[in-house]
């Protein structure tokens, strides 16, 4: 079913020229709609994951608290005292591990649960070696027997991780061993021979966990077997799980394949004008999931354990359905938190059948070429800011991509990156993230010279056959003010030969607050809201674009952002901003905060 086919799951949406499109019932074979979203049962994983993360706290401590001496003289009795001083160690490198362990039982991970398991198992056992901790022991048996008895709870798969994770676990557990032995060596501070200082406290704790003896020494053989004990035990533990990240199979990174991209073009030759962003969906950093027609497909980024999808699905809307309940379930497989970014009125009504909520997060500018003009008063800032570059020699040209020579692509593929400079790429639902590649020929160069010279750059991805939508903006920022608004006009002016009926300017977020916000009688919450807004554009540019994109007297069409619940709000908002480069953390530490390598 080509573009101008029915629509089968719009519901009052619109047109860019602001019709209603009719609700038409699907046909039979396609009908049947997905399953609903029910977000997982997070109490028991949670509380779970609580009590694990708090015993493996209490482990740790009990670890490295001194024992009991008439325990100790019993336990002497049963055991040697190597062994009591190993189990010592090998429980604070447990308790560490199931501190580690809780983030995946939170997140229900199958493996997490299953180390977990393991790990408790063992501990039952180390308590009683180390000083005959029976309360610990038993703590640790009744702990085992509900994560046992909770089992269908964990059923997710483990994440696909990069052998980044090595590296920050080749950091992290030697921090974690050099701290808890320095808190060892103070806690028998009154053992200790001498008065050995500081610098030789941290030797001592860093050769041990290398299993070398250091400068110090205790009274009392116990003690130093302890902190022997503990120390390497923490040194083999970093070894054993840095080698388990770098020797396991390497990540599968979100990545379009070559097959995949050539059947998303199809449905975009097909369906592509259906959705002004529906190019974008060719980024090669999102994966895709396909209806079981393969009519349909979802694009997707996982960030922070969020499954994020962006636009509407691609191809026909009547396989909708199927591809949502694909990425639905791939969602629940891995205890992802599925969402979407930016979609329109028909994708969303689609999603909230599902189970979603929807809530609008701002607007896209969409101008009718045939109704455009640049005469009347409403345009005159517009015009001036033309006629202004006009007169300061600049010329603009409009052409395909494919029209242009590899050198010249090359030369404004390096201009643009230097106009951005150290400047993060931003950009995940509304932009191509490359330029000038073979493959996206159909696009639109503007490019404005003056006096031969590049000043400025904009692309265009095509928006279906007749539709082009904005990819890139660029441009030498010595440039004269107004060329931006030049290049659009040009392009405008320039749209019919190429075919083209309508362009997509850039989205602007919070559109009708802001605009509700500049009413005469707007309410104190709606004037508050919109100076939040103001303030934010002094770092997000929100109220920049809004005022942009009103100067071409577009059409507005809204888009939404889609999510499980109200308190999948915030980690949806992060994860959003980080995928769109908005948050920049560094990349090790989103890893490690949102993904657990079990």
């Amino acid at each position: 079913m080509g573009c101008g086919g029915m629509l089968a799951v719009t519901i009052g949406a619109r047109r860019p020229d602001g019709s209603r499109l009719k609700v038409v019932a699907a046909s039979q074979t396609e009908r049947r709609q997905p399953l609903r979203w029910r977000a997982q049962g997070r109490r028991v994983p949670n509380v779970l994951a609580a009590l694990t993360a708090l015993f493996g706290l209490l482990s740790l401590i009990s670890a490295l608290a001194p024992a009991q001496r008439d325990r100790l003289h019993e336990l002497s009795a049963l055991i040697p005292a190597p062994a009591s001083a190993t189990a010592t160690a090998l429980t604070a490198a447990a308790g560490v591990l199931l501190l580690q362990l809780a983030r995946g039982l939170r997140r229900r991970k199958r493996r997490a649960w299953r180390a977990a398991v393991a790990v408790l198992a063992l501990l039952v056992a180390l308590h009683v070696l180390k000083g005959l901790d029976v309360e610990e022991a038993g703590l640790s048996l009744v702990l085992l027997v509900v994560l046992v008895a909770a089992r269908a709870e964990f059923q997710a798969k483990g994440d696909p991780t990069t052998r980044m994770l090595a590296l920050q676990a080749a950091l992290l557990l030697p921090l974690i061993g050099l701290v808890s032995g320095m808190v060892l060596v103070t806690l028998y501070n009154e053992r200790l021979v001498g008065d050995p200082s500081i610098w030789q406290q941290f030797k001592h704790v860093l050769l041990g966990l290398v299993g070398i003896g250091g400068p110090l020494h205790f009274t009392g053989e116990r003690v130093s077997e302890i902190i022997a004990g503990t120390l390497l035990a923490f040194g083999l533990l970093t070894a054993f799980v840095v080698s388990y990240l770098i020797l396991r199979p390497a990540e599968p990174r979100a990545v379009l394949t070559d097959t995949d991209e050539r059947k998303l073009r199809g449905l975009l030759t097909a369906h592509g004008c259906r959705d002004s962003l529906g190019y974008f969906a060719l980024r090669r950093d999102k994966s895709v999931v396909w209806s079981p027609s393969g009519k349909a497909a979802i694009c997707y980024r996982v960030v922070t354990g969020v499954a994020l999808a962006s636009g509407d699905p691609l191809g026909d809307p009547e396989a909708w359905p199927g591809a949502i309940e694909a990425f639905l379930q791939l969602a629940r497989e891995h205890a992802w938190t599925p969402a979407v970014v930016a979609c329109g009125e028909a994708a969303g009504v689609a999603w909230q059948r599902v189970g979603l909520d929807a809530l609008e997060l701002g607007d896209e500018a969409v101008v009718e070429v045939g109704d455009f003009t640049l005469q009347g008063r409403a345009m005159r800032n517009v015009r001036q800011m033309v006629g202004r570059v006009e007169r300061a020699s600049y010329v603009a040209q409009v052409r395909r991509l494919r029209d242009l020579s590899r050198d010249e692509v090359a030369g404004l593929r390096s201009a643009a990156a230097a106009w951005r400079g150290a400047q993060t790429e931003r950009g995940f639902s509304m932009a191509l993230g490359r330029f000038g590649d073979a493959l996206d020929g159909d696009c639109v160069v503007v490019t404005a010279h003056q006096d031969g010279v590049l000043r400025a750059l904009l692309n265009f991805v095509p928006w279906g056959a007749d539709g082009l939508s904005l990819d890139l903006m660029r441009r030498d920022r010595t440039a004269e003010p107004g060329l931006n608004e030049f290049l659009i006009v040009r392009l405008l002016e320039t749209a019919p030969g190429l075919g083209v009926r309508r362009v997509s300017l850039n989205f602007a977020a919070f559109r009708s607050a802001l605009e509700r916000g500049e009413r005469l009688g707007a309410g104190p919450v709606t004037r508050l809201f919109a100076r939040v807004l103001l303030f934010a554009s002094r770092w997000w540019q929100i109220e920049t674009l809004y005022r942009f994109n009103a100067k071409f007297r577009p059409i507005w069409e809204p888009r939404y952002v889609c999510f499980p619940t109200t308190r999948d709000v915030p980690r949806v908002a992060v994860a959003a901003l980080e995928a769109e480069a908005y948050l920049n953390r560094p990349r090790p530490f989103q890893r490690l905060c949102g993904r657990s390598p079990f």
